[in-house]
Formats: structure tokens, C-alpha cells, sequence
């Protein structure tokens, strides 16, 4: 069965779900691993995909644990003499290296204190040892990563965090983008920041983006239709 196939499939632990590809390219996330040449789950819930093509599983649980090539929005907890320790919602907290963000030197060094959000991406993640964040991309490039200033923070589930970076883009997003600027960063442990010109407007999108978890493409468009015409 190809990947596309399988996508939408309800699954659970230990079922095959796809024989590995002999071409191109496979790319794995949370739920999923490899085993005698098929992809397997490893808890059950929802095949699908980001907009990059990374296979993952929709789960509904209740604590955030962190998987390689993540994408999370951090608090720092702690300044350390090589690192931040960074709060992500997982069961532990997570190790950023001081020298992890784009230009950074031993000489010059990110000025981040407690209590202030990054985004990051998980570079390891592993059962024994605390996850390990980097704020540049596999290039060494900023990509969007780093200290996030200003703005709100939205908490959600990490099923809808999974859909506002999934493709085709959000209903949401594009109904809340028809109409309003505004600027996001959105996390896999279910923490969205948000940013824009008034905090009404930041308030709005939140609710939008709460609201909408549940609702079909159609439901999603009235109720941004409705929210936006209190602004007006």
C-alpha cells in the first residue's frame, strides 16, 4: 500500500501499516517506526502527513512527548554556563545549547532569561536522556527558529497543533488570513504563539483557532466571518 493510500487509516500498536518504499524518500515522525521493512505503529490513532510528507500518527494524550524533527514553542527555566533549560511540556525539560542559534559565538551568545519563548526544533529524543533543542535548521540557518518576543501563547491539543501545520493549509488559517495580519509560530507539544499589530486582534485569532478544532471547513468560515464582523 503507498503512503497516500494509507493516509486517513485508523491504526493501532503494532500494526503494519506500509512496506518501506524502494525509492524516494520516507520520513517518519511521532507513533511510527520501521520493522522488517514496513512501517509499524507504535500506538494506535490517525495515519497522516505535513505538508513536507512526514508520516505521523493523530493521538489524543494528554502530555506532549517529544520525537525527533519536532517543532516546539519552549519557555526558559534556566541559564546554564553552555545552555538553557527550556520548558516544553514533555516529561522533562529540555537541554538548548547556547551555541545551537544562527551566528552564535562563545563570544557572542543569545541574551535570553527566564521566561522567555523560543522556537525551536527537537534535535534528539531519547527514552533516557533529556531532549536536546537547536534553534537553526539542519543548514545552521535561523529558518524562522529562535527567541520569540512579544505576542501571546495559545495552548491547544497537539492533534490541532498537528493540523495548522498539516497540508492542505488550516480552513482557519486561510479564513483568519483573508482578513487579518498576524503572526504564528506553531508548536507540536499543543503551544501556539501568536503576534500582531493589537492584542484584539491576537485575542480573535486565538478564539478562531480554539474554536475550530472540531468544526467542517464550512463551519470554520462562518464562524471567522462572524468573529471578524465585531471588528469591523
Amino acid at each position: 500500500m503507498a503512503a497516500s493510500q494509507a493516509l486517513g487509516k485508523v491504526v493501532g500498536p503494532g500494526d503494519k501499516i506500509l512496506n518501506i518504499p524502494s525509492q524516494g524518500t520516507l520520513r517518519l515522525s511521532a507513533g511510527l517506526t520501521t520493522n522488517e521493512g514496513a512501517v509499524v505503529s507504535t500506538k494506535g490513532g490517525v495515519l497522516r502527513a505535513t505538508r513536507t510528507g512526514q508520516l505521523y500518527l493523530e493521538v489524543r494524550q494528554k502530555r506532549y512527548i517529544p520525537a525527533e524533527g519536532d517543532v516546539v514553542v519552549g519557555v526558559i527555566v534556566d541559564k546554564h554556563s553552555e545552555n538553557f533549560t527550556v520548558d516544553i511540556g514533555g516529561p522533562f525539560n529540555a537541554v538548548l545549547p547556547l551555541l545551537s542559534f544562527e551566528g552564535a559565538t562563545r563570544r557572542n551568545r543569545p541574551n535570553l532569561h527566564p521566561g522567555d519563548l523560543v522556537y525551536a526544533r527537537v534535535v534528539q529524543a531519547h527514552r533516557d536522556t533529556d531532549p536536546v533543542l537547536s534553534c537553526t535548521d539542519s543548514a545552521g540557518r535561523s529558518a524562522g527558529f529562535g527567541h520569540l518576543q512579544d505576542g501571546m501563547v495559545l495552548n491547544c491539543s497537539s492533534s490541532l497543533a498537528r493540523q495548522l501545520l498539516g497540508s492542505p493549509i488550516a480552513p482557519v488559517l486561510e479564513a483568519l488570513g483573508s482578513g487579518l495580519e498576524f503572526e504564528m509560530a506553531v508548536g507540536l507539544n499543543g503551544r501556539v504563539w501568536l503576534a500582531a499589530g493589537t492584542a484584539a486582534t491576537c485575542v480573535l485569532v486565538a478564539n478562531a483557532i480554539s474554536e475550530s478544532e472540531f468544526k467542517t471547513s464550512q463551519q470554520v468560515r462562518t464562524m471567522v466571518s462572524r468573529l471578524l464582523s465585531r471588528i469591523e
